[in-house]
């Protein structure tokens, strides 16, 4: 693992788009074009669009994997 939580030669991008009914969402892009997380749901503004994205940056080097 990288400082930043990733593997090393991973690389993903997150996207941040006005949906259809004018809300702001992201998703998180890896490399290959697959969408390994997105938002979930749609926020009113850019601004609170992008601080989910940088909520999942900090919180998610953590995270620990709960198994149902």
């Amino acid at each position: 693992m990288t400082p930043g939580g990733h593997s090393p030669g991973m690389t993903a991008t997150f996207e941040l788009y006005e949906d259809s009914a004018g809300d702001y969402r992201w998703r998180l892009r890896h490399e290959n074009g697959n969408i390994i997380a997105d938002s979930g749901e749609g926020y009113a503004s850019k601004q609170k669009a992008r601080q989910g994205i940088e909520s999942v940056k900090t919180n998610a080097p953590e995270a620990t994997v709960e198994e149902g």
